[in-house]
């Protein structure tokens, strides 16, 4: 019949039409900033830093390697690396940023950092209302503005920060157990024979 396709296009929109009225997932617009549409876990925003513990600065998991600076397509990343060493989660001496910038007015959320870094210490964010008065110091990250804790990315990311709760506590197992069964180092013996004669306090006392 010639004008099916027409009716049933009509219906798919009247139908469509009045179901936003009566239908919450059908709306199309919220009263911003009353309500808040939920974000999608894998949603992305701009990076911070990740630590572990209370303390942002000693518990930081950045050990200033660069990689994410070296890797950033529009080179929006500044690290200093620092002179002095700090133990990481593992209980490792390793160097800290003692400068990392990002200027999130050129950061392109391309993600690429959180993919390169082997500590698994930058993130995504999901914070959006950024915006500022001036375009270029307001939007200039400083390490402790950066950081935040594995708590709060446990928050907005629950399935990626269980994996990489699991890949860190599992390195951490693994790095206890190699150090345990290292051999303990071997002691010094006291010398004996022509050495002992040329040595008075080696030899043993006289009765």
């Amino acid at each position: 019949m010639i004008g099916t396709g027409i009716l049933k296009g009509m219906a798919v929109t009247a139908r469509n039409f009045l179901g936003s009225y009566f239908d919450r997932q059908r709306l199309i617009t919220v009263q911003y900033p009353e309500e808040r549409s939920p974000l999608p876990e894998n949603y992305r925003n701009f990076p911070f830093l990740v630590y572990d513990g209370d303390d942002p600065r000693a518990g930081l998991r950045c050990v200033a390697c660069k990689i994410c600076e070296k890797e950033c397509p529009p080179q929006c990343i500044y690290i200093v690396k620092s002179e002095d060493k700090k133990p990481d989660y593992m209980g490792k001496p390793q160097f800290y940023p003692k400068i990392f910038d990002i200027d999130i007015s050129v950061c392109m959320s391309c993600q690429i950092c959180v993919e390169v870094c082997p500590f698994e210490a930058i993130k995504m964010d999901k914070e959006f209302e950024l915006s500022r008065r001036e375009r270029f110091d307001a939007l200039l990250m400083r390490r402790d503005d950066l950081a935040k804790s594995n708590e709060y990315y446990r928050r907005i990311s629950p399935s990626d920060a269980a994996q990489v709760d699991a890949k860190l506590t599992a390195a951490a197992e693994a790095a206890a157990k190699k150090k345990a069964a290292a051999p303990a180092p071997a002691k010094s013996v006291a010398p004996v024979g022509p050495a002992a004669a040329k040595d008075p306090a080696s030899a043993p006392a006289s009765s």
